[in-house]
């Protein structure tokens, strides 16, 4: 072999020497390049693990504190229905419970009537009133908390239509204008001509108790009612010049039998008006504020919506006279299962010059009109009777005897409407105990009077 053949050799070795580096160069790389991606993978695979692991845990963590917040939930939810119970029965015992405790309430006062109109000393008399106001103030506590737990449990609702607001504030500042008077404050009222959507009767109870509590605060200076359209409302202020209310008691004031230390009254009010205003706004949907500084007096705002349609008529007033005509002679039936109210109610229509037969039911009424004693010229009848009578069964044995123009009047402490259809459906006149004397007097009157002319 020659030298050149041997270069080209050696020249051809070295050549295929460098190809094998390399290839060997690109197969270390690739194998390292490998090896990377599989410790990469490696490392991702068991970082995977560790999450998941991680996730496992706090999923198993959050369904725990789930299943607490359901089970709390459902606590709250069961604790609520409960207490919604609770407050229904509540209400319903405080209704049933209202005729028992204004059944003696009402036997009391009327018993105090009939002492009032006896020949007394004036220290006897005196005693008497105190007496007397003493069973208003209870009367009115009572009321209120029926009141109150009727809003609360959420059975009193109201009803909403077109009302005539001059109507309403003519007759609430009419009735405190003595009030007024006794204590030297000046009573206004301007009122433009406004129709708004509300319950009157409920507004009417939200206005009373404001005005009441403005008058019984007020040492000096005056009352004043304003209503006007404002920004397409109606807005109420009731105002007085009274000491104020302090930055602290102004969220207490609407608290149950939170009262102000500073009413000038000698007999302070119950503490509860405003605890009613309050929670009647709230149910009518009626906006109210408060703002006031001491010493320079307070305001109460309502805000109502203006009305939509037309104004419901009212029901005509009653037309009896309030002056008490004389009973001399008329016979008189009663029929009342308590026997203390019975008893009390008959003594004051016999102080009253009248003739009486009193009842329990209507089996013992018709045994105490066996004889005839003559026909009666009025009946005054408890709603509910023993036995689960009612009083209209006894006016319709009176009136299938004695003629179906016999008036009537039921006496009951039941505020449903579905008494006072009935009552009404029967032609009778509804009275509401405890039953204030004055009043009951004057409607026997008027209708004796009426049946005697033929009216």
């Amino acid at each position: 072999m020659s030298l050149l053949e041997r270069d080209d050799e050696v020249d051809d070795l070295k050549r295929r020497l460098a190809k094998l580096e390399r290839i060997n160069a690109a197969l270390i790389d690739h194998v390292e390049r490998a090896t990377d991606r599989q410790a990469n993978a490696y490392s991702l695979f068991q970082t995977a693990i560790t999450l998941d692991g991680r996730v496992r845990s706090r999923t198993e963590e959050l369904t725990k504190l789930m299943r607490r917040v359901e089970r709390s939930n459902q606590a709250l939810v069961e604790a609520k229905e409960e207490a919604e119970r609770a407050n229904k029965s509540k209400t319903k015992f405080l209704a049933a419970a209202s005729h028992d405790l204004l059944q003696p309430l009402n036997a009391a006062r009327l018993s105090i009537s009939t002492l009032a109109d006896m020949s007394l000393g004036h220290e006897a008399l005196a005693i008497a009133g105190q007496v007397e106001r003493g069973l208003k103030t209870i009367e009115e506590l009572i009321k209120a908390l029926i009141d109150i737990s009727k809003l609360d449990a959420g059975v009193l609702r109201p009803n909403v239509h077109a009302v005539d607001l001059t109507e309403i504030i003519d007759e609430v500042m009419e009735s405190f204008e003595p009030m007024a008077a006794r204590k030297g404050l000046r009573l206004d009222a301007r009122v433009e001509p406004l129709a708004v959507e509300t319950d009157p009767i409920m507004l009417r109870r939200i206005l009373q108790n404001l005005v009441s509590n403005a008058v019984r605060y007020a040492k000096r200076g005056r009352v004043r009612l304003r209503a006007r359209a404002k920004a397409g409302l109606c807005v109420i202020d009731v105002v007085d010049t009274g000491p104020g209310i302090g930055k602290a008691d102004q969220a207490r004031i609407f608290d149950e039998f939170y009262r102000g230390d500073a009413s000038s009254d000698a007999e302070p009010g119950l503490g509860l008006g405003l605890s009613i205003v309050k929670r009647m706004t709230l149910a009518l949907g009626h906006g109210l504020a408060v703002t006031s500084r001491q010493g320079l007096g307070t305001r109460f705002r309502l805000r109502l919506a203006m009305a939509q349609g037309a104004i419901r008529p009212r029901d005509a007033p009653s037309s009896f006279p309030t002056t008490s005509g004389t009973l001399a002679g008329s016979l008189i039936v009663v029929v009342e299962n308590d026997a203390a109210a019975r008893e009390a109610l008959c003594r004051l229509l016999i102080s009253w010059e009248a003739e009486v037969v009193g009842a329990r039911g209507v089996a013992d009424l018709k045994h105490a009109l066996e004889t005839d004693a003559g026909s009666p010229q009025i009946a005054l009848l408890d709603y509910h009777l023993d036995n689960g009578e009612c009083g209209l069964d006894a006016l319709d044995w009176l009136r299938a005897r004695y003629g179906g123009g016999l008036p009537a009047i039921v006496s009951t402490a039941d505020h449903t409407a579905e008494v006072a259809e009935r009552v009404q459906a029967s032609g009778s006149e509804l009275i509401h105990k405890p039953m204030k004397p004055a009043q009951l007097r004057a409607l026997i009157s008027h209708l004796v009077g009426a049946a005697a002319r033929g009216d």
